[in-house]
């Protein structure tokens, strides 16, 4: 294809698909509605017009009497609204990273535990779980930094396995280190366990994903990655659509394929990495709300990345209200309803996918 022909073709697609208003307002509705459930449903029921009635009378210059008890306000400002808020924070994360990672790698099946995040968290709880540095209860906890720095050193490993070699790092080589760091980083996860099996219930645990909040500790601490890296995702959706005819011709269009993987490949993980420290490991977000947003919105990132981060908030945070009703009073994993709905879905996109797009 020329040249000239391809930027038309490019630049033709670009401007067909955009970012409907009434897709955002659809968004930020699901949001909201995801947030109301979460703070009216629970162990204590609460009727959902209390809740609005509470949120306003908290909005400055109004005075609004909603009518729940003392109680009944405690539990919907200092218990629910940080683990909701919470919830809405980790599910943007893993699926728009999880949209930015199909992006980056024009592989429909990719998620945010491609480059080892997953057995990186896992690894670094469990040293601090054997070696009794935490207990995983707040973010300043030894557990959840211990998770972050062992998300972050796996995708600092696969990426310096995958830029080896004569192809340099294109997105198999890296897929495929990511496979080996992640087996590796496993066994040595295995291996502490079968060490110290008193601590294998507190890491299966955290492997199971939960969302238990201390305050909005967990939520500051994790709100300047979550700026940081969505912000350089969703500035480089335009840029991921373009590789998306390909990286030869991407480069002949002035953008860098290496480079612009690499950033959002970076932003991703670091997106991911500060989920799974204050939530564990909790799959699946990041692989079925892409797609789910794909079915209903577009294929263009410039559409499926800002889609991605409203619905996966929305998402999880349903999920996270099936996970302390279904079984209550006891509490489910979070990450069990997850994989409940996932992994149904993965093995739908396992039969009918065609391979990288």
């Amino acid at each position: 294809m020329a040249d000239g022909t391809l930027t038309t073709a490019v630049v033709s697609r670009s401007q067909a698909v955009r970012l409907a208003p009434t897709h955002v307002l659809f968004g930020f509705v699901a949001v909201l509605g995801a947030a109301l459930v979460g703070l009216s449903v629970g162990a204590a029921s609460i009727p959902v017009s209390g809740v609005v009635l509470e949120l306003l009378d908290h909005v400055p210059g109004l005075s609004v009497d909603s009518g729940l008890s003392e109680l009944h306000q405690n539990i919907v400002w200092e218990i629910r609204f940080p683990r909701v808020v919470l919830g809405l924070l980790v599910g943007a994360l893993l699926a728009c990273s999880g949209a930015a990672y199909q992006g980056a790698f024009r592989n429909p099946l990719a998620d945010p535990f491609l480059l080892g995040i997953a057995a990186g968290a896992g690894l670094g709880a469990t040293v601090g779980f054997v070696f009794e540095l935490g207990d995983g209860s707040g973010p300043f906890d030894a557990i959840p930094l211990l998770a972050f720095a062992g998300a972050l050193f796996a995708v600092v490993l696969a990426f310096a396995f995958g830029a080896t070699g004569e192809r340099g790092r294109s997105s198999t080589t890296l897929l495929l280190a990511g496979v080996a760091v992640a087996s590796l980083l496993t066994a040595a996860q295995t291996y502490l366990v079968q060490r110290d099996t008193e601590t294998l219930r507190q890491v299966y645990t955290w492997i199971l994903g939960r969302l238990t909040t201390a305050g909005w500790t967990e939520v500051v601490v994790v709100l300047p990655y979550a700026v940081v890296s969505v912000t350089v995702m969703l500035w480089h959706r335009r840029a991921l659509d373009v590789l998306a005819v390909g990286d030869d011709e991407a480069a002949t269009l002035g953008i860098s394929p290496r480079r612009t993987r690499t950033i959002v490949v970076v932003a991703a993980s670091l997106a991911a990495a500060a989920a799974v420290a204050v939530s564990g490991l909790i799959g699946f977000v990041g692989l079925v709300v892409p797609h789910g947003v794909r079915l209903a919105f577009g294929t263009s990132n410039r559409v499926v990345l800002p889609l991605s981060l409203l619905f996966g908030a929305a998402f999880l945070a349903l999920a996270d209200v099936a996970a302390r009703t279904v079984e209550s009073p006891a509490e489910l994993p979070i990450g069990v309803v997850t994989a409940f709905v996932g992994a149904p879905f993965f093995l739908y996109l396992l039969r009918t996918s065609q391979g990288p797009r």
